[in-house]
């Protein structure tokens, strides 16, 4: 199989160029965003393609960096009892020094730069109310560039998605709910 062109377009700073993904690499990405533990010769024989191929490919998304397949815990359900969301305001000019900074904390699960009433969002995940003051109050407000921040307090979780990103998706796999992907 030939391998594809990587994309011709420039990549955004700090990234390699993107891969140029086909519909097949799509219908990949999706079955595995459905169970990431679908053998290969299963998804294989959905796709009507050698298990070779489905390998090649997975490893190729892997090296790219458009996928990776991790094990995934609901914080909940294991302990932790504080999530959070924090916009924070920053300093002129630090706030990629700031998500630097927030990205080192094994609180944050998710930090982005916005555009916006903040200039970076983070997500963490604490196990109870102590844990959550110390690190805002002795952690995060202390880094350097932080101006304010503001918390959003998780009360209930209604829906955690992974599978998005691929488009419409014709697979079964997709369609049945959780466990059932035997």
């Amino acid at each position: 199989m030939a391998t594809p062109d990587a994309d011709p377009t420039p990549a955004r700073p700090g990234r390699a160029p993107a891969l140029q993904l086909d519909a097949l690499d799509r219908r990949i990405i999706a079955i595995l965003q459905a169970d990431g533990r679908r053998p290969y010769s299963h998804m294989a024989e959905e796709l009507n393609i050698p298990p070779s191929s489905v390998r090649y490919r997975v490893q190729r998304l892997e090296e790219s960096g458009i996928l990776q397949i991790v094990g995934i815990a609901n914080p909940l359900n294991i302990g932790f009892d504080r999530l959070a969301m924090i916009g924070i305001r920053v300093r002129a000019g630090e706030a990629q020094n700031v998500c630097r900074a927030l990205r080192e904390l094994p609180e944050t699960s998710y930090v982005i730069l916005t555009a916006g009433q903040f200039d970076v969002m983070a997500e963490v995940i604490c196990r109870d109310t102590a844990h959550f003051t110390d690190l805002v109050t002795n952690r995060l407000q202390r880094v350097d560039g932080v101006v304010s921040t503001e918390s959003f307090l998780v009360l209930e979780v209604h829906k955690l998605a992974y599978g998005w990103g691929v488009g419409e998706v014709e697979t079964s796999m997709l369609d049945l709910p959780a466990g059932d992907a035997s």
